[in-house]
């Protein structure tokens, strides 16, 4: 995309999605994901829940499905981290 079509084109960060921390695994890629790219990876994580699989079924963003649910609550989040860090720049 970067090349081709928008040079000046950046990574804005990096979101770890669908996060479940019962697992050891999903802890351990985590670590391994802010211990290799740091600084670009979201400190907010989107874990998994029902209501944001249910919400694309319905044809509704997380925050008109249920903006409730602990998803909407996690992609709020990331909007404050995201206006935070632009604010820094």
């Amino acid at each position: 995309m970067q090349t081709r079509l928008n040079p000046q084109l950046a990574i804005e960060g990096l979101l770890i999605t669908m996060y479940d921390n019962r697992l050891r695994l999903a802890r351990q890629v985590v670590e391994d994901v802010r211990s290799h790219f740091k600084q670009l990876v979201f400190d907010t994580l989107i874990f998994r829940n029902t209501k944001l699989a249910e919400a694309p079924s319905y044809g509704q963003s997380i925050i008109m499905h249920d903006a409730a649910s602990s998803g909407a609550v996690n992609y709020l989040n990331l909007a404050m981290e995201i206006l935070r860090r632009n604010k820094k720049q």
